[in-house]
């Protein structure tokens, strides 16, 4: 396939990028510069454009030709600009993305969300009604990044029901990292945002494979998947860490040892995905 990645230079999208590359696919990376690129360049390469992804002719003329679309372009939370600026470029880029999918005939979309679509993090009080978390769980977000991936769902949706042969996955990613060390090194740090996270992180290699997955397998429509990995980064067991700082929830799963707090099944049985636990590879 010939897929459009955009923010192709973010932290995700460098590494999507080179793994698409390595499954056999032509790729188009798309953000706001261009890399440097090295005299002479690599054989295997992707095409490199600059788009703003706010600007609907822009997003189209770069997408043109693709395809497959996954979009990764965007705020990565509230805290990287103004309310208003994270909130309006998230949703208007997220629409151009289905947008410009949608004219030019392009019907495998894979949409970067976040496990923040429900709210969490960065609201006043994280609101978890049952642990683990699966996609039926409804959405309390209230800040603007968390809001504008609820948006983002909510928009694939609304595509899908227009566009009846689209098919759109919306991935809820959470704590991109190289590898579980330094998961537990980020997660040991960060405190406060950990347990609003529930200590939970996902692969950049786990997420790549996900990423391709959502475009080649069998459903058509809008689904929403959680794609994080199966364990904590917290030594005590999992069920304890709910006793403590989530009394009031609901157990419906197994908690036992440090499982983790996302039920990610649905991805298992959609997308054919599982997360590598690397944890006793670097223990």
């Amino acid at each position: 396939m010939r897929i459009a990645v955009t923010g192709g230079r973010g932290e995700l999208g460098r590494v999507l990028v080179a793994y698409l590359l390595e499954q056999g696919h032509s790729v188009v990376s798309i953000d706001r510069t261009l890399p440097s690129m090295p005299t002479p360049r690599p054989p295997q390469a992707p095409q490199y454009l600059v788009a703003d992804m706010c600007n609907f002719g822009e997003f189209v003329g770069s997408i043109r030709g693709c395809d497959a679309l996954i979009h990764l372009a965007a705020h990565r939370s509230p805290l990287h600009g103004p309310d208003t600026v994270v909130y309006t470029d998230n949703t208007t880029s997220s629409y151009n993305a289905l947008s410009a999918a949608a004219t030019l005939g392009i019907q495998r979309v894979c949409l970067a969300s976040s496990i923040n679509a429900i709210g969490g993090a960065f609201s006043r009080a994280p609101r978890y009604d049952y642990f683990p978390v699966d996609e039926q769980h409804p959405s309390y977000a209230e800040d603007p990044y968390s809001l504008s991936k609820w948006v983002l769902e909510q928009q694939a949706e609304a595509f899908a029901r227009r566009y009846e042969g689209m098919t759109i996955a919306s991935l809820r990613f959470h704590g991109l990292v190289e590898g579980h060390r330094r998961a537990t090194e980020v997660g040991g740090r960060a405190g406060l945002i950990a347990i609003r996270h529930l200590w939970a992180y996902t692969l950049l290699s786990e997420a790549c494979r996900a990423c391709l997955l959502s475009l080649t397998a069998d459903f058509v429509g809008h689904e929403v998947f959680y794609i994080v990995a199966p364990s904590t980064v917290m030594a005590e067991p999992s069920l304890e860490l709910a006793q403590r700082y989530y009394p009031d929830t609901e157990i419906r799963g197994d908690l036992s040892d440090r499982r983790g707090f996302f039920d990610c099944s649905k991805a298992e049985r959609i997308l054919g995905w599982i997360h590598e636990d690397d944890r006793h590879a670097h223990s």
